[in-house]
């Protein structure tokens, strides 16, 4: 398997999927950051906008887990 295809295929794999994970995660972290900010402003629509981005992160984690779980042993990276 050449290094181009094992690179395409990273985002398939364990590793891509942390990575991925990881990345969604920094997100909640400026999802927090964003509702704190609307809180203190009493910004309604800071607020809704914050809580709408929080719920695509949470189902973007959930999402990268389910795919973690089915890849099992298949990983790309690995064959």
């Amino acid at each position: 398997m050449s290094a181009l295809s094992k690179a395409k295929g990273f985002k398939k794999s364990k590793s891509g999927l942390y990575v991925s994970m990881a990345t969604s995660a920094f997100g909640a972290v400026g999802v927090y950051k964003q509702i704190k900010k609307a809180r203190g402003e009493n910004d309604t629509l800071r607020l809704i906008d914050a809580v709408v981005t929080g719920a695509a992160v949470v189902t973007n984690l959930a999402i990268l887990y389910r795919e973690l779980k089915s890849l099992g042993d298949d990983d790309v990276l690995l064959g």
